[in-house]
């Protein structure tokens, strides 16, 4: 074991993030099994309410140790605006991955990073370069190849898990936006302080009690997504994010593995084809992101370094 921690200490960045964003990937994973076990016996909203309810208790320690300076914002009114931005994904990510074999909804699901790119360059006025349109483009075939429309009848499922990854992706700018002047700690304790109220309205009209394995059910789904974003964040915090982000997609490899076993699903080749098209289409933007923003940073220390010069003349 100390042979173990020591080897992991001195590896390198980028392995360690590789390691930590397959794990989330396997916690996502998981957290597509237990919804759908969860809404067998409980209503969708239900079980909304509990991921969300757990994610709050896991937070409460932090908040506990950091005092209510780890409340202090400039942003309320945006922290609500994603707060309902994302129980809204919520809603329909949820339905979808119930309707829709787990193997496409996850793919379907990887096009939230194709949208964000586009909402970036429409709404936050990002430099969005030709390649990455023709990379978005892709990505977008890759939707198509799985959908096949014409060919075959493109499933309500579908359309909702499309419709999530378009707030997804608004999430994402949201989280870009805030990051400008709030901790990552902060923005995860009002998404759970300001959503966890707001999804148990409901449940005067769906209340059910849990019974039997449904808690463990629900228990599995807020731990899965909470160990899966501690995982994700690691991940991204471990090395550059074009180096960690094209071991996400492993995650459809575990779905597709689990929902054999647990569901018999099986996916069919347009699954995997389109899902390897979107995947390049990720990964590739990822890269030309990060290049991005090394560059941005690149200039912004040389500029720092001419000014200083300067004011020493």
């Amino acid at each position: 074991m100390v042979f173990l921690k020591k080897r992991w200490r001195t590896s390198s960045g980028t392995l360690r993030g590789a390691v930590w964003m397959i794990l989330a990937g396997a916690c996502f994973a998981g957290l597509g099994v237990t919804i759908r076990l969860s809404v067998a016996d409980i209503d969708i909203l239900e079980v909304i309410f509990f991921w969300n309810f757990f994610n709050l208790i896991l937070m409460l320690p932090w908040l506990w140790h950091i005092g209510w300076v780890g409340l202090r914002t400039q942003r309320l009114g945006l922290h609500a605006l994603r707060s309902i931005n994302g129980l809204v994904a919520m809603f329909f990510w949820f339905t979808a991955v119930t309707m829709l074999p787990l193997a496409e909804a996850t793919s379907l699901g990887f096009t939230a990073p194709l949208f964000a790119t586009m909402g970036a360059a429409l709404f936050l006025s990002e430099d969005v370069r030709l390649r990455r349109w023709v990379a978005v483009g892709a990505g977008f075939l890759g939707t198509l190849i799985i959908l096949r429309p014409g060919i075959e009848i493109i499933s309500p499922g579908a359309i909702l898990m499309i419709v999530g990854a378009v707030f997804v992706a608004i999430s994402f700018l949201l989280v870009k936006v805030l990051s400008r002047t709030e901790p990552p700690n902060t923005m995860v304790l009002y998404m759970s302080l300001l959503i966890t109220p707001v999804s148990a309205i409901p449940l005067i009209w769906v209340w059910e009690m849990p019974h039997g394995l449904v808690w463990l059910w629900l228990l599995g789904v807020g731990a899965s997504a909470t160990c899966g974003h501690l995982c994700f964040t690691r991940a991204m915090a471990s090395a550059d994010a074009s180096a960690v982000l094209p071991y996400e997609y492993v995650r459809l490899i575990f779905v597709a593995i689990i929902a054999f076993f647990l569901f018999g699903e099986v996916p069919d080749l347009w699954t995997w084809l389109g899902s390897v098209v979107i995947f390049g289409s990720g990964v590739y933007i990822a890269n030309r992101e990060a290049a991005a923003f090394k560059s941005g940073r690149k200039m912004k220390l040389l500029a720092a370094q001419a000014s200083g010069k300067t004011s020493k003349l």
